[in-house]
């Protein structure tokens, strides 16, 4: 494991699209105890802004991954080294490379529709699905339901597709209470893309760090306070970060 590196104010590990599925699946073939990867992007870093009281669920995580290419950019500028590991990506690796057919697999969130589709396109003989309980966010006896699921289903990958900051909060929970084994990643919206239930950005966009425009533009609706509203607020951020580094 690299050394971490402090950017914004958070802790990540400087892992790319490569060594991150490796590291997690390593992790994972061991049915250590419970751990979590975070995936946070600039989203995530506006919320933490707005929200300090929510920085030990990463401060606390196994991994912090940068979920974000802009994040990317915003560390090279600084002179950091920040390699984006998009959770897509990682999640996607992990499928297709490192989980077996014989393998279970939890996932919490997403659809029933999902969970079967991944179960035929990944041959996965044992993939157990929790339709999630709303309100997780206020509802901690919803978030306990996830967990006890978690924990009546030793699994060595686990993946928490219920959006940020829940998923975050229910594997930190998960994670204090010590009596749970195995891999979570929260992956966001990472199960519908590879689902195919919504369209990924094509590769030259995501490459030129334009997927935030593509995601805008397929849901405009539910994405466009996220990407014009609070998404710009992460340049006041990086210059507040930049000035009292000096």
């Amino acid at each position: 494991m690299p050394q971490r590196t402090a950017f914004l104010g958070l802790d990540f590990d400087p892992l790319g699209s490569d060594e991150a599925p490796i590291t997690i699946a390593a992790r994972a073939r061991r049915m250590e105890p419970f751990a979590y990867a975070a995936t946070p992007n600039v989203d995530h870093m506006v919320r933490l802004d707005q929200n300090p009281e929510l920085r030990p669920l990463y401060a606390d995580a196994w991994l912090n991954l940068c979920d974000s290419r802009v994040l990317e950019l915003f560390a090279k500028f600084s002179n950091v080294l920040l390699p984006a590991a998009p959770g897509a990506d990682v999640v996607q690796r992990l499928f297709e490379d490192h989980i077996h057919p014989d393998d279970t697999v939890v996932v919490i969130g997403g659809t029933a529709k999902i969970a079967r589709k991944l179960r035929e396109r990944y041959r996965l003989n044992d993939l157990r699905w929790l339709d999630a309980p709303p309100n997780l966010k206020d509802d901690a006896h919803a978030r306990s339901e996830c967990g006890y699921f978690i924990r009546a289903n030793p699994a060595p990958w686990i993946f928490l597709a219920v959006g940020s900051p829940q998923q975050e909060m229910i594997a930190h929970e998960v994670a204090a209470a010590g009596d749970a084994v195995g891999v979570a990643i929260c992956c966001g919206a990472s199960l519908e893309f590879l689902a195919g239930e919504v369209s990924r950005a094509p590769k030259w966009m995501r490459d030129t760090r334009l997927e935030w425009m593509h995601r805008l533009g397929s849901e405009p609706a539910r994405l466009w306070r996220r990407y014009l509203v609070d998404g710009p607020r992460i340049l006041g951020i990086w210059r507040r970060w930049v000035a009292a580094s000096r």
